[in-house]
């Protein structure tokens, strides 16, 4: 079991599920970030530190979210490991909980 982050990370990183990691296994990339499967100890930490939600459990992820397992594991191996916590962008809480935002993923 692993962790996902969803939908509601892109444009957000807020970066709080980043302090609390006990290992590195999130990887960045411009306005989202993902967790590598294969790094990810399952500790569940992150998901309650998440400001935006956006990270679940893979067997509670919701339906709607099952593409995001793939784009996980797909970017974790193409993206550098996060270097900085403090990463939220500018306009992160305008965008936080806006739906359909997919389309927006660098």
């Amino acid at each position: 079991m692993t962790h996902v982050v969803t939908e509601n990370c892109i444009l957000c990183k807020y970066g709080s599920c980043l302090e609390v990691c006990p290992v590195v296994c999130f990887h960045e990339g411009e306005n989202f970030i993902v967790i590598n499967p294969d790094e990810c100890v399952d500790c569940g930490m992150c998901v309650e530190a998440c400001e935006a939600g956006a990270i679940y459990s893979d067997i509670h992820l919701p339906e709607k979210y099952q593409r995001y397992v793939d784009l996980n594991k797909q970017y974790s191996v193409i993206w550098p490991m996060v270097t900085e916590i403090n990463m939220a962008l500018d306009n992160s809480d305008f965008w936080n909980s806006q739906d359909n935002k997919i389309q927006y993923l660098l």
